[in-house]
């Protein structure tokens, strides 16, 4: 009994050392098991992440498309913008062009019923009348060439000194005034034909049908054959010249 009882528990404790060992497996096992679901977990934390990786990748993807698309509209939007605003810019810019070209205002020839002529007896140059022609209208007028003049009932015109010729017509805005000087007569008295004239008409070029009747001095002027015009200028100076 003695030896049985020994063997009985050499048996005992054999069987509880290898249950040990089997629980102490076993935990290792539920150890490794569990270190095992956690990492068969990790497909699932891979698959939880992966959305968020997708997600990330989606939302990356996803802005850079809805950016790229939005880039894209705006781009579509904004280069169709930019060629609208071109072609209207364009547009706008001929029609304001167009406008303001036919806007602008034309000059037409001096004319007697826009302007006031005067004339005036000077002192130096001597024998000389200084016509004035002010623009009293609203637009712009030239006056074209030279004056035809006719003193009381002269049958032609005077010639002009062709040296006093401008460069450029001369433009009179309103309000402004251009000049002409007339050579009455010879300042030595060699002048023929010379009479008195108590009346002027003044056409402002040869073409002219309507004149306009400047006052002379009550004393009238003395004219001869000598009398000559200067071309209009824009200053009294210029006109004095001649």
């Amino acid at each position: 009994m003695s030896t049985r009882t020994h063997r009985t528990r050499m048996l005992v404790a054999a069987a509880l050392t290898a249950a040990t060992l089997t629980l102490t497996a076993c935990n290792r096992g539920e150890g490794v098991q569990d270190e095992g679901a956690s990492a068969g977990s990790a497909p699932t934390a891979s698959t939880t992440s992966s959305p968020k990786a997708s997600g990330g990748t989606s939302i990356g993807t996803g802005q850079t498309d809805s950016a790229g698309r939005t880039a894209e509209g705006s781009t579509g939007g904004a280069a169709g913008s930019s060629g609208t605003t071109g072609s209207k810019g364009a547009s706008v810019s001929t029609g304001d062009k167009t406008s303001e070209d036919s806007e602008e205002p034309t000059s037409t020839p001096c004319s007697t019923t826009s302007t006031r002529t005067t004339a005036t007896e000077v002192s130096r140059p001597l024998n000389h009348l200084l016509l004035t022609v002010t623009n009293t209208g609203s637009k712009n007028c030239n006056l074209i060439g030279y004056p035809a003049v006719r003193f009381g009932e002269a049958q032609s015109v005077p010639p002009a000194f062709e040296e006093s010729k401008p460069q450029a017509v001369v433009t009179l805005a309103p309000g402004e005034s251009g000049y002409a000087s007339v050579l009455l007569s010879a300042a030595d008295g060699s002048g023929s034909h010379g009479h008195t004239a108590k009346s002027l008409a003044v056409y402002f070029d040869k073409s002219a049908s309507v004149a306009a009747h400047p006052s002379l001095p009550a004393k009238g002027v003395h004219v001869d054959d000598s009398i000559r015009v200067s071309y209009w200028q824009s200053t009294m100076a210029d006109a004095l010249t001649w």
